[in-house]
């Protein structure tokens, strides 16, 4: 029978995989968002952030000695986690992720999708995509897609015993066995290959979580009972396979949200599902709702105990914009 035996939370921002020379730039971006995520979960413009005084930050906290520390700490959690993935060498990874108009855009955006193809396909943006690109955007491609085109192996019996396992529980996934010509893999999930398998590829499943795109999005609570029907499933599979599981992406972003994000780390830690399934929904928006992934994760591993590798509140500018990013692992 199939085995969990490794869990990886991991943020993926562009700012993680980019040296503090382009904080800057990064902070611009939020600049002129007009719809960065409050400390209240509405929306505002830069400008209505700086005006509420008390979520400005103070400039200490924004100084190149902070932001090396800072980032420095982020690259360590990094290494510490591809170090635990290569010398557990699992199986198959399975990695639960956000499409952000990767695989999916506006002809069908699912809640919930995995994709049990063969293989899957790996490619960055092409020239004219790129011009088109922030600069700081740009420094971050390194981390998420390969100079040239890369297919993953994919546990494709796997990802089909999952899809007909998750429908007997009664969630309704869509699923893909071929990607729609210039459409890559999402970073959520070339993060996990590209910053965490070393040398080795290991065969990865993408299980693709609608955290961004409204209206379709699940709520915390669906997200964590879904992991729990993976756990099922997986445990479920008739081979002996060692399988871990990779949440990617999150926690609060564009807008640091320490107290929210620690909440999910505790409900996480201490498999709080009352707490967890409990956020508002209108928290879990833009980039934090990509806490979700980590959440659906979390009732995945619920057999498996957490360790909080680094929480890093990764500020970018005084108006408490940047990422707050985690990195945790469950063994």
């Amino acid at each position: 029978m199939a085995r969990i035996v490794l869990g990886i939370g991991s943020s993926h921002s562009p700012q993680l995989s980019t040296t503090i020379d382009w904080w800057e730039d990064h902070a611009n971006r939020d600049r002129r968002n007009p719809q960065l995520l409050g400390r209240d979960g509405e929306l505002h413009s830069f400008d209505d952030l700086l005006a509420e005084k008390s979520w400005n930050i103070d400039e200490s906290r924004l100084t190149p000695q902070v932001w090396t520390d800072l980032h420095g700490r982020a690259q360590d959690a990094i290494d510490q986690l591809g170090k635990v993935l290569q010398e557990t060498d699992p199986d198959v990874v399975l990695v639960i992720g956000d499409d952000q108009e990767e695989l999916f855009r506006d002809d069908g955006t699912p809640t919930f999708a995995i994709y049990w193809g063969d293989s899957i396909d790996d490619f960055a943006p092409d020239d004219e995509e790129q011009e088109a690109m922030a600069a700081g955007l740009r420094a971050a491609l390194w981390a998420q897609h390969n100079d040239t085109r890369e297919s993953y192996p994919v546990p494709g019996k796997l990802g089909l015993h999952l899809i007909e396992s998750l429908m007997t529980d009664e969630f309704d996934v869509a699923q893909l066995v071929t990607q729609r010509e210039g459409r890559s893999v999402g970073h959520a999930f070339t993060f996990a290959r590209r910053r965490l398998m070393g040398e080795k590829v290991i065969p990865l499943l993408p299980i693709l979580v609608n955290t961004y795109y409204p209206p379709n999005q699940p709520s915390p609570r669906r997200c964590y009972l879904l992991g729990r029907a993976l756990r099922r499933a997986i445990e479920s599979y008739p081979e002996d396979i060692r399988v871990a599981i990779v949440a990617s992406g999150g926690l609060s972003h564009f807008v640091v949200d320490e107290e929210l994000d620690h909440r999910v780390l505790d409900g996480l830690k201490n498999n709080d599902f009352e707490s967890l399934s409990t956020i508002p929904r209108r928290y879990m928006r833009s980039g934090t709702s990509e806490s979700l992934n980590w959440i659906a994760a979390g009732g995945a591993l619920e057999g498996l105990s957490m360790e909080l590798v680094d929480y890093v509140p990764a500020y970018r500018s005084i108006a408490g914009t940047g990422v707050g990013m985690a990195f945790a692992v469950w063994r």
